[in-house]
């Protein structure tokens, strides 16, 4: 790891101000850059560190009864906030790799890095959240749809900040995933929502473009909720798929289909 300098704000706007030197980088709960770092694979002249700022912590609900999540809450936090008021997403947060890792890790990093494995983006595109995104030119809301770009790649622009996620409330939910026992990140991983308006199934770590949304699997649900709707269908391109020593694209694709419908199943 190399030298840098650690700034420490305590407000939302010191932060994004901090953010505007050149090469300075946010650094949230360091669940993945602090790693990355020390195998020197990343490295910035000065970090940001998120985890002071109160005002971005914390679970709410809004007037439109949105669960608003600040950026700087743990997994621990949500998984503990979220059981009785969004149960599928407490589920998603305390499933993350192990306790270290959810009493540090935050959601707001976890969706501004974007692994193509990671579980919250997955969580994000199902429940058709909101991203609320501050920055030196004030604050931008960005729908999931939007948001996720590509294998860590989001619509934030330079010196941006996820500051708050937020949540619509589904009548059903459930996220299913297969682990990879080493990484505890999921080989592949469903999310699936039905609203009163139709269904969202968002599939994390399968890609290779990352987190996506199975709109053949949301048509065919919307029609008939149950797993027989999903075993049904065609499994996705496997050639869209990651392969790699883990599993190959065929063998990811044909997860697609069992945790969606494990999933339908336990909603």
């Amino acid at each position: 790891m190399y030298d840098f300098e650690l700034v420490k704000p305590k407000t939302l706007r010191e932060a994004v101000a901090a953010l505007q030197a050149e090469d300075a980088q946010a650094l949230g709960g360091g669940q993945t850059l602090l790693p990355t770092m020390k195998a020197r694979l990343a490295m910035a002249e000065q970090f940001v560190a998120l985890s002071g700022i109160d005002e971005i912590k914390g679970v709410c609900l809004d007037d439109d009864g949105r669960i608003c999540i600040g950026g700087g809450t743990t997994h621990a936090t949500v998984a503990r906030e979220c059981a009785e008021s969004y149960p599928a997403l407490a589920s998603l947060a305390g499933r993350i790799g192990d306790p270290a890792v959810r009493n540090r890790g935050t959601i707001g990093g976890s969706i501004a890095n974007n692994d193509p494995s990671a579980c919250y983006p997955a969580g994000a595109l199902g429940s058709n959240a909101t991203i609320m995104a501050e920055g030196p030119n004030g604050t931008r809301e960005i729908a999931a749809d939007d948001f996720f770009l590509g294998m860590f790649t989001t619509a934030l622009e330079e010196g941006e900040i996820v500051s708050e996620v937020k949540f619509p409330v589904p009548e059903r939910a459930r996220y299913e995933k297969f682990i990879q026992p080493a990484s505890r990140f999921p080989l592949v991983a469903a999310f699936v929502a039905k609203f009163s308006d139709g269904v969202r199934v968002a599939i994390t770590g399968a890609s290779s473009s990352g987190v996506f949304r199975w709109t053949e699997a949301e048509e065919a649900l919307s029609a008939d909720w149950s797993p027989d709707a999903v075993k049904g269908l065609t499994a996705p391109d496997a050639g869209e798929m990651i392969s790699d020593l883990h599993g190959d694209g065929a063998y990811r694709a044909h997860l697609v289909k069992v945790m969606t419908a494990r999933a339908v199943a336990a909603a």
